[in-house]
């Protein structure tokens, strides 16, 4: 079930006594995209299973641990490994670590997600920055912050047209060009599903049809709890696989293809996402 406010600071007070670093900015890795926790420097790691009220992550590719390190001196927090609801968690229990980043004060979150590409002129292994999003659990009722309001996390009904932060959209498009990332760089908007099993051809053609560039089966309910809680929000997708889209296809949607192509990629929007890191402001504790 849900985690109350004191079972959070619990676990976050517990977190600041194992560390002395004072994270400034969250990052939760995709499948097959760990590899930004590995490049923190001076890494302070907590298996999820040693953390006080910790869910544990069950999908083979999400490693299951916190890591707390600087990335070019940026104090940082960084997911290895998330929970989804196709392993059967309550929404709760998927989005308790961004109430944990919030009150271990971090003020911006960083997600990256494996995506099917849904667009037509999306290729594998371009990165989508997510404008938008499209929440088909939340449409059917499940949503990470239905039951009693917690005040002292957040409003009721908070408001999702400003989820994703327009600057930092705008500094991750200028980070490209100058990386020379231009050519598989996009944005567009996220479908998020439950899953396990993938879409198939005539939903695929609907959600495509209702405006979705990619789809996926994570990062929307964090980034509800995240902007809830009143930190900023940045999302990034990999395209690991293409939307099967006619009933002529011999293609098929499979884990091994989306690992593969994070494999590929990873390095690249890894530098990607450091680099927007050592350009942001918070509050100009950096300028």
């Amino acid at each position: 079930g849900a985690y109350s406010y004191e079972d959070c600071q619990a676990t976050a007070d517990w977190l600041l006594s194992q560390t002395a670093v004072r994270p400034l900015v969250g990052i939760v890795c995709g499948s097959g995209l760990g590899g930004l926790a590995d490049a923190l420097k001076d890494q302070v790691a907590f298996n999820y299973r040693d953390i006080p009220n910790f869910p544990q992550s069950t999908v083979h590719g999400h490693a299951g641990r916190l890591v707390f390190g600087t990335l070019k001196g940026r104090p940082c927090v960084c997911m290895q490994g998330r929970f989804h609801l196709y392993e059967g968690y309550p929404i709760q229990k998927i989005t308790m670590p961004m109430r944990i980043f919030k009150l271990l004060g971090v003020e911006t979150v960083i997600l990256t997600n494996a995506a099917g590409g849904l667009n037509q002129d999306y290729k594998v292994g371009d990165i989508m920055i997510i404008k938008d999003h499209l929440n088909m659990p939340g449409f059917a009722g499940n949503n990470p912050l239905a039951g009693p309001n917690e005040e002292r996390f957040g409003v009721r009904f908070p408001c999702m047209s400003d989820a994703y932060d327009r600057e930092l959209q705008q500094l991750a498009l200028d980070v490209g060009l100058e990386l020379g990332f231009s050519d598989f760089l996009r944005e567009g908007v996220y479908c998020v599903l439950g899953g396990p099993s993938f879409e198939t051809i005539a939903e695929c053609r609907m959600l495509h049809k209702l405006g979705a560039d990619a789809v996926g089966m994570s990062t929307v309910h964090e980034v509800i709890v995240a902007r809830h809680c009143g930190m900023r929000v940045f999302a990034l997708s990999l395209i690991t696989n293409k939307a099967v889209m006619d009933y002529d296809s011999e293609e098929k949607a499979n884990h091994e293809e989306v690992l593969q192509t994070g494999k590929q990629r990873a390095e690249q929007l890894e530098r990607l996402v450091s680099t927007i890191i050592t350009r942001l402001e918070h509050n100009n504790n950096f300028a």
